[in-house]
């Protein structure tokens, strides 16, 4: 399945095109459950297409999806042609994945130990149930953030394919300099001192909001904090994850994030898998991005600048996080199976298949 990505992400992203495609069209003509119809409060969202009309943007969304389908499939089936369709997979990938969406993705992640507890529990105080949490017009967000993925690995694809590159690694003929491990490793170290930099103003406000310190805020607002059960604590529990957060980002350019240190003695000596690092790091690093739009476009109130300044470096963070991810996997990365490329000498291993970054292989598909 890791092997035939670029051929089953195309055709899930057109088959996810399609399906949102005809709820646009079905919203378009007055259809229940349109996402960004306006809502009570408690069940608001803070995207940007939150209560947009639906007779504007439903077939907006139609048309975007249901062509979107027929451009995924072009794409993944055809030889490239231009730069043209990889430009629009493009913009919808950062459009589904980093812009419609708000703090909806960064809750799920930092909760989800919580939710999955909840789920048999039952939620705790007034709720009714999961569905008071996980609600239609947040679950369209993770929807959307689905789609903008999808849509980022298919123009990824394309991309590789338009530049006779190995469709499964991104390797050529030669390597850039930049991709090669230790300038990976230095350009990955001065985005790792990014990302940890970038979130230390959340995490320094909400320790001192725990401890008594109305940092960045009112007295008042620290007063109705105080008095809401949960809330200090709450923001401190999220504060601590941002720095074992950056702790676990060192990870990224140290030894101890390739060999497992001495003090997980039942690991301690083994290789680390590089996606057990690379799965999870780039998960935070995407989430992390539209939460920092989001508190981008919310108004800054002088006397309570600390509740939405410092979540505005997320997209700072969340882009240095990739930065160092991606740098991460460049000096992980081992032969491609696919192309054979990634030896010691960086060349291609004898009698590798070369199929997707130049010759055509007998009875096998330049697309598979």
């Amino acid at each position: 399945m890791r092997k035939n990505w670029p051929a089953w992400t195309g055709y899930a992203t057109a088959i996810w095109s399609f399906g949102y495609g005809a709820l646009g069209l079905y919203w378009s003509f007055g259809g229940g459950g349109y996402p960004f119809a306006p809502v009570p409060d408690d069940r608001a969202t803070a995207s940007i297409l939150e209560d947009t009309p639906y007779r504007v943007v439903a077939p907006v969304l139609a048309a975007v999806g249901l062509g979107g389908a027929v451009l995924a499939l072009v794409m993944t089936r055809t030889r490239p042609r231009g730069r043209v369709p990889q430009a629009i997979a493009a913009v919808l990938a950062v459009g589904l994945a980093l812009v419609i969406p708000d703090y909806t993705l960064v809750m799920v992640v930092a909760l989800a130990p919580i939710l999955l507890v909840f789920v048999f529990t039952g939620v705790p105080g007034p709720q009714a149930g999961i569905g008071d949490i996980l609600y239609w017009h947040r679950v369209n967000l993770i929807v959307l953030f689905i789609g903008g993925v999808l849509w980022a690995a298919t123009a990824i694809a394309y991309h590789r394919r338009s530049r006779a590159l190995c469709v499964g690694c991104g390797r050529g003929d030669t390597e850039p300099a930049w991709q090669r491990p230790e300038a990976a490793l230095r350009w990955g170290r001065k985005a790792v001192v990014v990302a940890v930099l970038a979130n230390l103003p959340y995490e320094l406000t909400r320790v001192a909001w725990y401890f008594g310190w109305p940092l960045g805020i009112t007295d008042d607002f620290h007063r109705m904090m105080a008095d809401t059960p949960g809330m200090l604590e709450m923001g401190l529990g999220l504060a601590a994850m941002g720095l074992a957060g950056g702790l676990l980002t060192h990870g990224l350019v140290h030894h101890w994030g390739e060999v497992y240190p001495r003090w997980i003695w039942f690991k301690a000596g083994r290789r680390v898998p590089p996606l057990l690092a690379i799965i999870p790091a780039s998960v935070v690093a995407v989430v992390l991005i539209p939460a920092g739009v989001m508190n981008a476009q919310l108004r800054l109130d002088g006397d309570n600048w600390a509740i939405n300044a410092p979540g505005i470096l997320w997209t700072l963070w969340g882009a240095a996080l990739g930065t160092a991810t991606y740098a991460y996997y460049l000096r992980r990365r081992t032969t491609c199976r696919r192309c054979g490329r990634g030896g010691p000498d960086g060349r291609s291993r004898p009698g590798a298949v070369r199929g997707d970054a130049g010759q055509v292989p007998k009875r096998r598909s330049r697309w598979a």
